[in-house]
């Protein structure tokens, strides 16, 4: 992977970008090649989380963490120069919700520069979310005071599900086609069922919420990763 020492750091002003990729395995891939990337991706403070992919969207999942986005074209660059078959991304960056003003320095911090993935917790799920611009049900029509309200009760329920479950929500208002991910680390498959399920009859989701595509697995190191998914 090339050092990027000829570009200018393209850095959010708080937090990290944050970038998740999903790939297939392709005959041509070459396994020490991947591992390679990804120990040059996780280097320094940059973070990289993989996990299998159930199911037939993709095989495998990459989410990279950088204060600098050209370190997350690198590591996408390697990657597909590696074999793999890039077959779907989305592009964000951590964020404190207009909604949190006001929380505890260190909740702050866990958000804007999370650890990840957090110990004895698997099972991994990401999808996109937006809210609705629909006649009648127009999120940014409401005042903030409402839209506040509903965010702590949608929250209310999330914290229901501490201990079991880290949520990373990121934002990606212009910068991809739904604007915020969701990454979901769970102690058992049924907790990412159960959250989510749970939260969709919030008023900020059932009447408000969006949803994209869903992709859950399991989070391990890349070698184990790569042994799973036949590479």
């Amino acid at each position: 992977m090339t050092t990027g020492s000829d570009t200018v750091p393209a850095s959010p002003s708080v937090g990290l970008g944050v970038l998740h990729l999903f790939f297939r395995v392709a005959p041509l891939t070459d396994r020490e090649m991947v591992l390679a990337a990804l120990k040059d991706a996780g280097a320094g403070e940059d973070q990289v989380v993989t996990a299998a992919i159930l199911g037939h969207k993709a095989d495998l999942a990459v989410m990279a963490l950088s204060r600098d986005q050209w370190q997350l074209r690198r590591v996408q660059t390697a990657l597909v120069e590696a074999g793999l078959e890039l077959v779907d991304s989305y592009v964000s960056m951590t964020e404190l919700s207009e909604y949190a003003k006001g929380i505890p320095e260190e909740m702050q911090q866990a958000r804007l520069y999370p650890e990840l993935p957090p110990e004895g917790k698997p099972a991994f799920c990401f999808y996109p979310m937006s809210k609705r611009r629909n006649v009648g049900a127009n999120w940014y029509e409401l005042d903030y005071d409402r839209r506040k309200e509903l965010m702590y009760e949608h929250g209310a329920s999330g914290r229901r599900f501490a201990g079991r479950v880290t949520q990373l929500i990121s934002g990606s208002t212009g910068l991809d086609d739904y604007e915020w991910g969701v990454t979901l680390f769970c102690q058992h498959p049924d907790d990412v069922k159960e959250i989510v399920y749970t939260m969709r009859y919030d008023e900020a989701s059932a009447q408000y919420g969006e949803f994209g595509p869903f992709y859950v697995g399991m989070v391990a190191s890349p070698e184990v990763v790569l042994d799973q998914v036949g590479a």
